[in-house]
């Protein structure tokens, strides 16, 4: 009986202990060396944008917060 409690105990202590080891969470790969407004060139992309043009970034970026991100013209 003694025997079978001390390997319970056990089993329990290096389950406790392996909750221990947890990885840290890191979020994305890390920082990127591309500015925003170099984007992708594919299909998904909104039309009248054009990659790699700041001020095309920047108009897209007004226009979007303006018109559909906007809760009182969407309320109307």
């Amino acid at each position: 009986m003694m025997r079978m409690t001390v390997k319970i105990s056990l089993v329990l202590a290096v389950v406790a202990l392996a909750a221990c080891g947890e990885k840290p969470q890191t979020l994305g790969a890390g920082k990127t060396d591309v500015p925003p407004y170099q984007g992708a060139e594919n299909a998904f992309v909104v039309s009248g944008w054009k990659a790699g043009d700041k001020n095309s970034w920047e108009q897209a970026l007004k226009a979007r917060a303006l018109n559909t991100q906007n809760e009182y013209s969407r309320t109307k």
